[in-house]
């Protein structure tokens, strides 16, 4: 028996996996995280593997709590980003009442398409006729924020359906966190942010998600048991104690974005305007042989073939020794 079973997401940081084919060190830009993310002790106690996680979270959530306002009620966690967004959808998509639409930008992160097609949904590209609008805020890969109050305007505009809108925050630390919906308590609003990417830990795996306590009861009954394991909710604790330090990751960020950019655009490339991490670079061609030469030069970059743009490519913005490298290998491998 056959059926319409959805492909796999195409995702970056396969700087892991290349290690292990090559064995050769690469520098991976194709994963997105923070290249000055902040400095402390953390030490993991191995005395705590003895024990299942209190899969309640408790102490967890009423951290996160008390740094964004919200009750812990109002809090969801889970291992990763990605597995809340496959949670919400499996909730929400359930609801026999539902039309199973939903509407996401395009270009933007191919797991929301995915996670609401594998819980039974349908794309459309009408956003007033569907169960849940995705919004990637600042969009990957184009790196484009979305203002506060042009998000409220969206979620306004789902009131009237009792429709949700879903928030993607993981890279807003990295941003602006002004411009963040974190704490807005609204029954058709639901925000997800991620630890991983701003204290560059992606090897944890820790995602939260904030929203309306009826929906996260739902949320935290349909997640896996102890989906967060000892080790990522003991370093989750201590990093939430230096968000604030980010201040000077944004920065560093923004001196080093600046940076690349003029030193991309004298080859030709068009870098659209990004207020994080990441740069598109649209090469005017497609862009498979280029990755492939830079891969071949200990380099990875992201190809965007699978957001729909052949012809672009995604940078993570790294240090500046590291971005000076990326510089003088893509000057040899761009022609």
């Amino acid at each position: 028996m056959t059926f319409d079973f959805p492909e796999r997401v195409m995702h970056g940081g396969t700087g892991k996996l290349q290690r292990e084919k090559t064995h050769k060190n690469v520098l991976d830009f194709s994963a997105s995280t923070n290249p000055y993310p902040p400095s402390f002790a953390w030490k993991p106690d191995p005395f705590d593997l003895s024990y299942y996680p209190d899969d309640t979270y408790t102490e967890l959530k009423e951290r996160i709590g008390k740094i964004f306002k919200r009750d812990p009620s109002e809090i969801c966690v889970g291992n990763g980003s990605i597995e809340l967004i496959r949670v919400f959808c499996s909730v929400v998509f359930r609801d026999p009442s539902r039309k199973k639409l939903f509407f996401t930008d395009i270009p933007t992160f191919g797991e929301y398409a995915l996670s609401a097609r594998l819980a039974g949904a349908k794309q459309t590209n009408i956003a007033e006729t569907v169960d849940v609008e995705f919004l990637c805020n600042p969009n990957n890969p184009t790196g484009t924020l979305t203002k506060k109050a042009d998000v409220l305007a969206r979620l306004q505009s789902h009131k009237d359906t009792g429709s949700f809108l879903f928030c993607d925050e993981a890279f807003i630390e990295l941003s602006d966190p002004h411009e963040s919906v974190a704490d807005v308590c609204d029954p058709g609003l639901f925000v997800l942010r991620s630890l991983t990417k701003s204290f560059s830990v992606p090897g944890i795996r820790f995602g939260y998600g904030f929203g309306d306590a009826d929906l996260i009861e739902q949320i935290e009954t349909a997640r896996s048991p102890w989906t967060v394991n000892a080790f990522a909710e003991s370093y989750a604790m201590e990093a939430l104690l230096h968000i604030d330090e980010l201040d000077a990751s944004r920065v560093a960020i923004d001196r080093e974005r600046a940076w690349l950019v003029a030193q991309i655009t004298p080859f030709g490339l068009i870098c659209s305007p990004s207020s994080v991490n990441y740069l598109l670079v649209n090469c005017r061609k497609n862009v498979a042989s280029l990755c492939e030469r830079l891969a071949q030069n200990g380099v990875l970059v992201r190809d965007c073939t699978s957001f729909g743009l052949p012809e672009c490519i995604r940078i993570a913005v790294r240090t500046h020794e590291e971005n000076a490298r990326l510089i003088e290998v893509m000057a040899a491998c761009v022609h």
